[in-house]
């Protein structure tokens, strides 16, 4: 349960004074519904308010704070006029402007004849300074109350810096010190604050070099952060070691069958990372690795081996894909190659119902299906097995990641494989799989020929629509990419059916699209006549990126390539290459490129080592815009800056180690402060992983 001294900090923020249902909407837009959000919400930028010249030295176009003498109000004839205040002190005159003010309280906030301060722009109209609506009013015995550097914070539609700001200055008053959770040596060693300290600091800017995610004590709360996710994950890892998992050793009948049938050797790669999951899966605790293989490297083959382990050893293994499309493909792929064991998998989505799907759940409750192929399908509550050994997740970062243990529920100690395709830079791999075992497949099969990349500009459409006519006439077939305009499905299927009806003028019906509003059922026909040699140029969206294996796919085209990430435009390029015949990747882009364009570019006609690419995305977007995506099942932060921060978090990753080496259970003194930490990062359910959580 949540520590007392944390319950302030996770009321909703209409507790806090002046906070009603309106302001409330707005704040949880930027920030969060909690006060906690609040103090997570960093200033962006200041606003100095620390010049203080006389009238006559004011410079036009500063922010100034200036003690003024209030002379004469001016009301305006109708409402479309502004409401004037003229001003002076010993130097000059001013003249303070208002539109659709309230007579009756400027009266009130600046009479005839007192002394204010005022503090605002300076403007020059015509030869008279003047000041537009004051940021601040006060008295001479007020003047201490004025922020002389005031944070200025990301703000919404409807909601003032001003009202944001008292929001925040209330928010401010309600943590208190809490016992200290970081080991003294390294507080020390980093000049640290301690968090309270920190928290007031960050959000107490004195200069725009105090902004910089570098300062102690941007450092010292993005380590807090950082450390609450290491030891989240560390927590969840030791927990998978300390239950009790089920010896799996198979006698390799089966699998000796399906690698004598392969048209192919094993890679060195491979055969490691086989040696590597055999070893887990002979051990007295659960498997829980990630095998991460670039486009091409042959994840599924080494899954087919260690699921036949589980099946050798006279259990069942399911792989579990994020499509139809995707779990179809797996099944074509498993199927062929575990014939020569005589072996036939079921196939479970949501396609398959009524009678079709009864008979699926049968076998696998009763065995008679020893593998299995499918979506999410495969864990619904209604599915049962007779003795699931190991699952297998492809492509996990289109799942959440809290869906990564759902399915090895379904069993006994279930040994879990997850895959990706997607090289994650090392950093980010530690943010989301810190609690699992990695494995790398570095090498392509023997036999795949590099990819030729090409720039070519956009103005160039004719030069390319012709080549790839000269393709198609020699056998080839063509992928046809377009670009996301818009955050919209809408604009995204309009380009794609733009450039399809282009290119079926010019090509007949020979032309096929596919997008992402289409029906499971339109966009697997299509696929599926693709790959059939039906079609031979398929005009598509990024839905492609992960899709059907078409080994005659020879040519890819990508219109507006510089709006891709390079992961991405990675992801469409390995949908070519896969088969015998040369390949050619064209990168269409505008005429001018901006530089992070131009290098993400270079970077693909570069090189085509996935993992190489993902770190030099990573250099070139930062953490934010890479984990964008809500699918990524990537963490995101509030405080931390994987790409700042990178340093941090592998002092995290080996702090969380030693902390759960020496107190496993977090009961000492620091670890109940620990405990505190996991709980202000909403890491909740890691805590109550602990045997006293």
């Amino acid at each position: 349960m949540r520590p007392e001294s944390l319950f302030p900090l996770f009321r909703p923020v209409t507790t806090l004074k002046g906070v009603g249902a309106r302001i409330a909407v707005l704040i949880e837009k930027v920030a969060g519904q909690h006060v906690v959000d609040l103090l997570w919400h960093l200033p962006s930028d200041i606003i100095d308010r620390r010049y203080t010249p006389k009238i006559a030295d004011a410079e036009p176009d500063t922010i100034a704070t200036i003690t003024i003498r209030v002379t004469q109000h001016y009301k305006p004839n109708n409402q479309r006029q502004p409401y004037k205040i003229t001003a002076m002190d010993d130097t000059g005159a001013m003249t303070l402007v208002f539109f659709r003010a309230r007579a009756d309280y400027l009266l009130k906030i600046l009479p005839e004849g007192e002394v204010r301060v005022i503090s605002g722009k300076v403007e020059k109209f015509g030869d008279t300074l003047q000041m537009t609506h004051p940021d601040h009013i006060v008295t001479e015995d007020d003047i201490e109350s004025l922020n002389k550097v005031e944070p200025v914070y990301p703000l919404t539609a409807g909601l003032s810096l001003k009202v944001l700001g008292k929001t925040m200055r209330a928010a401010l008053e309600v943590p208190k010190a809490l016992p200290e959770w970081l080991d003294p040596a390294l507080v020390n060693r980093e000049n640290w604050l301690t968090w309270h300290e920190a928290l007031l600091a960050v959000h107490a800017p004195e200069s725009t070099n105090d902004l910089s995610v570098q300062t102690p004590p941007h450092r010292r709360l993005a380590y807090d952060e950082l450390l609450a996710n290491q030891l989240a994950l560390a927590i969840v890892r030791a927990q998978m070691k300390r239950l009790k998992g089920v010896t799996l050793k198979g006698d390799g009948s089966l699998r000796n069958k399906v690698l004598a049938a392969l048209p192919f050797d094993l890679t060195n790669s491979q055969n490691f990372t086989l040696s590597e999951i055999d070893a887990d899966l002979a051990a007295d605790h659960r498997m829980l690795r990630l095998l991460q293989g670039d486009v091409g490297s042959g994840k599924t083959i080494v899954a087919l081996m260690a699921m036949l382990s589980a099946v050798e050893a006279g259990g069942q293994a399911v792989i579990m894909a994020p499509t139809e499309i995707l779990s179809r493909q797996h099944m074509v792929t498993i199927s062929q190659m575990a014939e020569a064991a005589g072996i036939q998998p079921v196939l479970l989505t949501g396609r398959e119902r009524g009678k079709k799907r009864d008979a699926i759940l049968e076998k696998l409750k009763i065995g008679a299906a020893r593998l299995a192929v499918g979506t999410h399908a495969l864990f619904q509550d209604d599915v049962e097995y007779h003795d699931l050994r190991v699952a297998v997740i492809d492509e996990q970062h289109r799942f959440g990641v809290h869906q990564r243990l759902t399915l090895a529920a379904k069993g006994r100690a279930v040994d879990v494989l997850v895959m990706t395709a997607t090289p994650i830079p090392r950093t980010l791999m530690l943010t989301a799989y810190g609690d699992m075992d990695v494995s790398r497949l570095t090498e392509k099969p023997a036999g795949r020929k590099p990819i030729q990349t090409v720039l070519i500009s956009n103005d160039r459409l004719d030069e390319v629509v012709h080549a790839v006519g000269r393709a198609v006439k020699s056998n080839a077939r063509v992928y046809w990419v377009c670009p996301i305009i818009e955050e919209s499905e809408t604009s995204d299927m309009a380009a794609a059916e733009l450039r399809y009806d282009h290119l079926k003028a010019a090509f007949g019906e020979r032309v096929g699209l596919v997008h992402g509003r289409l029906k499971g059922a339109e966009k697997d026909a299509v696929m599926s006549a693709f790959k059939d040699g039906e079609i031979d140029i398929l005009v598509a969206t990024t839905v492609i990126e992960v899709g059907v294996d078409v080994p005659e796919a020879s040519v890819m085209v990508i219109e507006h390539a510089e709006r891709f990430g390079l992961a991405q435009l990675h992801q469409l390029r390995g949908r070519i290459g896969r088969g015998s015949e040369k390949s050619t990747c064209l990168l269409m882009h505008v005429g001018h490129l901006g530089e992070i364009a131009k290098a993400r570019l270079t970077t693909m006609r570069e090189t085509d080592d996935g993992f190489v690419i993902a770190e030099r995305d990573l250099e070139l977007r930062g953490a934010g815009e890479l984990l964008g995506t809500r699918q990524s099942g990537l963490p995101e932060f509030r405080l931390a800056n994987i790409s700042d921060h990178g340093d941090l978090l592998q002092i995290a990753r080996d702090d969380a180690e030693v902390i759960l080496n020496i107190d496993p259970e977090l009961q000492s003194t620091r670890g109940q402060a620990l405990r505190h930490l996991l709980y202000l990062f909403e890491r909740d359910a890691a805590v109550k992983n602990l045997r006293s959580g």
